[in-house]
């Protein structure tokens, strides 16, 4: 004590300073404190990070967009014994502390100095949620560093108690905790895990992901299994220890086997990427407007898809694909397409990451070299050469309702594969042929109007000569504008848009039919040399079914917020392009290309009332069919990304290679029970009226003409009566003065 006083009295500016430093360093080390602390807005208002969900027309949630994948839940979503398991486990005394369990809490302070060891410990539920809720927690830290984010969990959790019951606290804490592969918040981890919404979770699956919350990595049930199963009985022991379980209910509990969703399902996409992928894009496009973040703010995305028709969609095409892929396979033989192959090598190399990366041109020539005399390489650039695309979509056309999109052959897991439905401009070939044929019907020309079959040689705009064919190189004779729809005849469309229907009409009637893509104002239109885009062509189909109304196709219905106020809700935009006589006109034309016409194959599959137009393009590159059922307009466009390749027989033919897919896809739907789609048939409008006519001549008969048969008209453009066979001795007359007949 002595020694103390004269230390005191000779040190005292010592222990002045040292008192000085002490109180600078704790005034120093509370500013440091209460800095990392959120703010009282922060605390009023937490800002959890919650993805978006997309939500098909009959309730599926198709997708979601996230940077954490984490979904908003409430008690009365969760079974009981999940939150039993919660409490049990994680904090046995939830509903009596004030946020912190302070002899919990203290002991592990204590441990925490005495062994310099960084324990963790003695976090609450509450405190867990002020860790994870405001991101008090860093990375790497050190025995200073985690005792101050400890004492910053304990006055965040005590404030988070005053602001909130215990039945918030819950919600929050279960709708944003981590709970491994990429699932934050029990919502996604119950989805992610089985399959299931977190109501649908037996005591077993809710008692492991409970088990997660110890160390979602270490207790990874497809990378530590047993390590998962012991956590799990941990948990089922504690709910027995607290009560909440009975001997006999945990043992039922441990004996259950566990079902995980498979990790391949886990990684492919969505049953619909390349639609989700689209309205991704278009949400994007409204963000500045509205002002929202798609990967945080948990919007609720409510589109047109049919998630049923969507299935439906995907097993047509696999199923025609595994067809039809192999054919072709075995029949393009890279030997007979050598030139073909240099091609798509070298544009497979120049569009390399590691050849665009290159430094220098010597750099590029010899990593070129390098990569042609690697046949491994080869052999992965021919495989996807030939790779048989595909891109499909169906509509509602009433109301513009995109009801299923595949946009490419490998669907299953791709996630931002190119859309072939959007992404994509090729020529239709004849798919086009209907809208030539709409400018003549609805400018006054009957389906049994005459055309010649006859060769036509044009001079194009760069001075050569275009001397086109019909597909099997035939000629002659003259056909109707039904009869050459039904048969898709190449030289009575041509001489059609020569003589009457103008190519610029053509364009004009095209662009209002929901066409957008410029089109080539040459006669070579008419068999559809102009390139458009999948979904395009199939919106204007729709025209026909729909009366004559184009309705533009949509896929985003309504966006809410998190709380599920309206951000924006879509109407169909509905404009009347054509006259419901040429509609139903063209569409009772179009019906002859599926019964007996270039798309019949669609009859193996589909027997109700449909109409439609195969396409085929120069050398079977393209091969389309776009059709429509009163209720539903699709169509379908097969080929290859590289327009090297293409089929190389008449499979390429649209029947074959196309038609099949729309078939199959309707056969499904409409024999779906679920779906219950009534059999409907196209309605003739009061303005077209049938009638007999002359075989002959094409003109209304009279009694006198030998060969009959009915056609449909619209009666404001009736043609005249048939004056061949005007009188009952006509034959007399004509063999008197054939030059009259």
């Amino acid at each position: 004590m002595k020694r103390l006083k004269t230390f005191l009295k000779k040190d005292k500016r010592t222990v002045i300073i040292g008192l000085i430093a002490a109180v600078i360093l704790s005034v120093l080390y509370g500013i440091y404190l209460f800095s990392g602390l959120p703010s009282l807005e922060q605390l009023e208002n937490p800002k959890p990070e919650f993805a978006t969900k997309v939500y098909s027309i009959d309730g599926e949630i198709i997708d979601q967009y996230y940077i954490k994948n984490r979904t908003s839940v409430t008690l009365d979503q969760l079974p009981p014994h999940l939150v039993d398991a919660l409490i049990a486990t994680e904090d046995k005394n939830f509903y009596g502390h004030w946020g912190v369990d302070l002899p919990r809490f203290m002991r592990a302070m204590v441990k925490n100095i005495f062994t310099l060891r960084l324990r963790e410990g003695a976090s609450t539920i509450t405190q867990q949620l002020a860790r994870n809720l405001y991101e008090l927690k860093g990375f790497n830290e050190n025995v200073f560093s985690k005792m101050t984010r400890k004492i910053r969990e304990f006055i965040t959790a005590v404030q988070i108690e005053r602001n909130y019951t215990k039945k918030e606290i819950l919600e929050m804490y279960l709708s944003i905790t981590f709970f491994g592969r990429s699932a934050y918040g029990i919502s996604s981890a119950a989805q992610i895990y089985f399959g299931k919404t977190p109501k649908e979770l037996t005591t077993s699956e809710s008692a492991l992901l409970i088990a997660l919350l110890k160390g979602p990595g270490a207790y990874d049930p497809f990378r530590h299994f047993e390590k998962a199963i012991n956590r799990r009985n941990t948990v089922l022991s504690q709910m027995v220890k607290y009560d909440y379980l009975t001997e006999q209910e945990a043992e039922s509990a441990k004996n259950e086997k566990l079902e995980f969703i498979p990790l391949d399902e886990q990684l492919q996409a969505g049953i619909a990427p390349h639609f989700v992928e689209m309205v991704r894009q278009q949400l994007i496009q409204r963000a500045e407007k509205y002002g929202f973040d798609i990967y945080r703010d948990g919007l609720s995305v409510y589109t047109t898809l049919d998630s049923r028709m969507q299935r439906y969609a995907n097993r047509a095409i696999e199923e025609h694909l595994n067809e039809y892929q192999p054919a072709f396979s075995k029949s393009w033989n890279w030997k007979n397409h050598r030139d073909e192959l240099k091609q798509v090598v070298s544009l497979a190399i120049r569009t390399s990451d590691q050849y665009r990366d290159a430094l220098s041109d010597k750099q590029r020539d010899s990593m070129a070299k390098a990569f042609k005399k690697n046949q491994h390489y080869i052999d992965s650039v021919k495989e996807i050469a030939s790779r048989i695309e595909v891109g499909f979509t169906a509509i509602d056309h009433t109301n513009g309702n995109i009801l299923a999109m595949v946009g490419g052959s490998e669907f299953k897991m791709f996630k931002y594969g190119l859309n072939h439905v959007t992404q994509i401009k090729r020529q239709p070939g004849s798919a086009f042929k209907p809208l030539v044929y709409t400018v003549a019907i609805d400018n006054g020309y009957p389906p049994c109007y005459e055309i010649l079959n006859q060769p036509v040689t044009l001079m194009m705009a760069d001075g050569s000569r275009w001397a086109p064919e019909n597909f099997d190189h035939t000629f002659g004779g003259k056909f109707t504008l039904r009869e050459a729809i039904k048969q898709s005849i190449n030289l009575v469309a041509i001489r059609a848009i020569m003589e009457i229907a103008p190519v610029s009409t053509v364009i004009q009637y095209a662009h209002r039919m929901g066409i957008k893509s410029d089109l080539p104002p040459y006669e070579s239109l008419a068999i559809g040399t102009g390139e458009v885009q999948p979904l395009e062509l199939i919106s204007a189909f729709g025209v026909y079914a729909n009366k004559g109304v184009h309705v533009e196709p949509i896929a985003i219905l309504r966006i809410e917020d998190k709380n599920g106020n309206v951000i924006e809700e879509n109407q169909p935009a509905k404009r009347e392009v054509l006259s419901e006589e040429t509609a139903y006109l063209m569409t009772n034309m179009m019906e002859g290309s599926v019964n007996g016409g270039s798309a019949a194959r669609v009859r193996n599959y589909f027997v109700r009332p449909a109409a439609g137009k195969t396409g085929t393009t120069q050398e079977y590159a393209d091969a389309w069919f776009v059709g429509f059922t009163p209720q539903i307009t699709a169509g379908v466009w097969v080929g290859f990304d590289n327009k090297s390749v293409h089929f190389t027989t008449s499979d390429g033919q649209g029947g074959r290679a196309a038609a099949p897919i729309w078939g199959r896809f309707m056969k499904y739907v409409y024999e779906d029970p679920k779906i219950n789609l009534p059999i409907a048939y196209f309605i003739q409008p009061e303005g077209v009226v049938s009638d007999t006519i002359c075989v002959e001549t094409k003109k209304i008969a009279t009694e006198f003409c030998p060969e009959k048969e009915v056609e449909i008209f619209n009666k404001k453009f009736i043609p005249g009566k048939c004056t061949k066979h005007a009188v009952k001795n006509w034959k007399e007359l004509e063999e008197k003065n054939p030059t009259n007949f």
